[in-house]
């Protein structure tokens, strides 16, 4: 059997330790940041605060202590906000061993540094590492509903090594070589899906989100394409397909605070109300207008979702400036 460690029991760790677990022939390790929610979660077999619902199978071991989780783990998956993921990994560095694989699965940009997951990886470790991104709500993923993700790594064979240890009748990977557009379209569709809610608050029909899902891939294209990554892989699961998931799902967190901005509430009373749950677009949209002013990029989506959220601008204003921007070919 194999050992695998998950660093991270908000709902998307602990929803992939439930996969895992429910898949067969791993040993499953669950680090949680909170001593109190480990402790509840080995008393019930469930993440009351982050995942209700859903039993966390008694063989995965839920733990409060990061160099336990990881000893002698064959992967080592990272599932924390991107804004913990260098202090976390920074922590267990030290004791990491040079066959660990890391894999990814935070879909994020570091908000000071502009870099991708694996590029926060890279500055501190120097295992091979895979990232994991596609279409997926956690609650999905821990209910055994069908779920297709991609796996992404240009070290050669890792892809294909998470590809057989992930996969499973419930939950498909397919393997890519396209790091920086599996990670930025992973990262920029939670800033469209803020935006797409935003239409929804304002009620400006299926028309406008449909338009402003559209518009978006373009915007991300254009972006990922600059750094690196491939028009292609921004057509498949990593960027179209979690766009439209984000952007039209109830279970998205970015889609749901831009829907109560749309209806006039401030962040910081959206942000309360999340629970310590994350909304990984908030950071991402600063990120991202950083990159698309270092390669010169045109985001006319982002910079009005960034005016809104961290200038106090009027999302009906920032619609009507979208809408009055001067004609272009498509």
């Amino acid at each position: 059997m194999s050992r695998i460690a998950v660093l991270g029991a908000g709902a998307w760790g602990t929803a992939l330790s439930i996969s895992l677990a429910r898949r067969g022939g791993h040993r499953i390790a669950l680090w949680s940041h909170s001593e109190p929610l480990a402790e509840q979660m080995t008393e019930t077999g469930e993440n009351l605060h982050y995942l209700p619902g859903y039993t966390v199978p008694f063989d995965v071991l839920v733990t409060a202590d990061p160099v336990a989780a990881i000893f002698e783990a064959e992967m080592v998956v990272l599932v924390t906000p991107s804004e913990h993921l260098r202090a976390v990994l920074a922590q267990v560095a030290p004791v990491l061993e040079r066959d660990q694989v890391i894999v990814s699965a935070t879909k994020g940009l570091e908000e000071t540094s502009l870099l991708r997951m694996s590029q926060v990886v890279a500055s501190i470790a120097g295992n091979a590492c895979c990232v994991l991104s596609g279409p997926s709500f956690a609650a999905e993923v821990a209910a055994g509903i069908p779920t297709a993700i991609v796996a992404a790594s240009t070290a050669p064979g890792v892809a294909q090594r998470v590809q057989r240890e992930f996969g499973s009748p419930t939950l498909r990977l397919y393997t890519n070589d396209d790091v920086a557009g599996v990670e930025l379209g992973g990262a920029l569709k939670n800033v469209i899906a803020l935006a797409a809610g935003v239409v929804h608050g304002l009620e400006l029909g299926h028309n406008a989100g449909a338009a402003l899902v559209t518009r978006g891939i373009a915007e991300m294209t254009r972006l990922a394409v600059a750094c690196g990554g491939r028009t292609q892989t921004l057509s498949g699961l990593s960027g179209l397909g979690d766009l439209v998931l984000t952007c039209t799902g109830s279970l998205s967190r970015n889609r749901s605070v831009g829907i109560e901005l749309g209806k006039g509430r401030a962040l910081q009373e959206i942000l309360a109300g999340l629970n310590g749950r994350v909304a990984e677009g908030i950071r991402s949209t600063t990120a991202a207008l950083g990159l698309a002013a270092r390669y010169e990029v045109e985001m006319p989506i982002t910079e009005q979702m960034d005016a809104i959220l961290h200038r106090g601008k009027s999302p009906k204003e920032a619609i009507r400036e979208l809408m009055a921007r001067p004609g272009r070919d498509e």
